[in-house]
C-alpha cells in the first residue's frame, strides 16, 4: 500500500516525464526541494524510482505501472463526474484528485465498464486501459498551427479551473473547429475563429490548446491518392 503522497509523486513524475529533476518536481508539486529528496529516498527503497541526489529521476517499471494505475483512476472518475453527475469540466479535476486514491481494482474496472470503456476524459486526455496500455497520439498546440489552417481542438494541457473557465469564455470546447486567422509578429498574439466568432488569444493560451490539423490531414490524404 502506498500513501496518497507517494501516489501523488508517482503521478507527477509520470506527467513530467522520466527525466525530471528535483527542482522541477518540487515546483510541480508546490513543495520544497528538501521534501522531494526525502520522498524520493522512500520511493527508491520501494524500487519505484531510479534516483541519485542532484541527478535525474525516472520511474522504474513497477513505478510506471503504479503511476498509470493512478492516472487511469483519475481520468475515469473525471469522466464519470462529467457524464453522469453533470460536473463541468473545470470542476472534475479537484474531486478526481480525491477519488483516485481508492484502492479497489474491482471498483475501477466496474466503473470503466459502466462508462462503456471510454478512450478519453473530458479534457481530451487518453485513459489507460485495464492493461495499462495508452496509445501514443501525436498532436500539436494551437500556437504551432499555421495561419490560414483549419484545425480541431482535441485536448488541453492545463487542467486548472481558471484556464478551463477561460477556454469556455472564449467559446471553445473539445472537438470544436478552429480557423487560425492571423498571428502578430510583435507579440505573437493570435486571431482565431470559432463558430463564426473571432477572438484574440495570447501565446500562453494557444500553447495550452491541443489540436489536430484538418488541412494537414487532407493534404496527406491527397498526396497518398496521387501516389497510388
Amino acid at each position: 500500500m502506498l500513501s496518497q503522497t507517494e501516489e501523488n509523486y508517482l503521478k507527477s513524475l509520470f506527467h513530467l516525464g522520466d527525466e525530471a529533476g528535483t527542482n522541477e518536481l518540487a515546483v510541480f508539486l508546490g513543495v520544497k526541494p528538501a521534501s522531494v529528496n526525502d520522498m524520493l529516498k522512500k520511493l527508491k527503497e520501494k524500487k519505484l524510482v531510479n534516483y541519485e541526489k542532484y541527478g535525474k529521476i525516472s520511474l522504474t517499471g513497477e513505478g510506471r505501472k503504479k503511476a498509470i494505475e493512478i492516472v487511469r483512476k483519475h481520468r475515469l472518475w473525471e469522466t464519470f463526474l462529467y457524464e453522469k453527475f453533470a460536473f463541468t469540466w473545470d470542476e472534475v479535476h479537484e474531486v478526481a484528485e480525491q477519488l483516485e486514491h481508492i484502492q479497489s481494482a474491482k471498483l475501477v474496472d466496474k466503473l470503466d465498464e459502466f462508462l462503456n470503456f471510454p478512450a478519453y476524459d473530458p479534457h481530451g486526455d487518453v485513459i489507460p486501459n485495464a492493461k495499462g496500455e495508452m496509445p501514443e497520439v501525436h498532436k500539436k498546440t494551437l500556437f504551432e498551427e499555421e495561419v490560414g489552417h483549419n484545425c480541431t481542438m482535441v485536448a488541453v494541457k492545463d487542467n486548472s479551473a481558471p484556464f478551463l473557465q477561460y477556454v469556455t469564455q472564449v467559446g471553445l470546447s473539445i472537438n470544436n473547429k478552429i480557423k487560425v486567422l492571423a498571428r502578430h509578429d510583435y507579440d505573437q498574439q493570435m486571431e482565431i475563429e470559432v463558430n463564426g466568432k473571432v477572438s484574440s488569444i495570447s501565446p500562453r493560451f494557444a500553447k495550452n490548446i491541443v489540436i489536430v490539423c484538418n488541412d494537414c490531414a487532407k493534404k496527406k490524404k491527397a498526396g497518398k491518392g496521387r501516389n497510388n
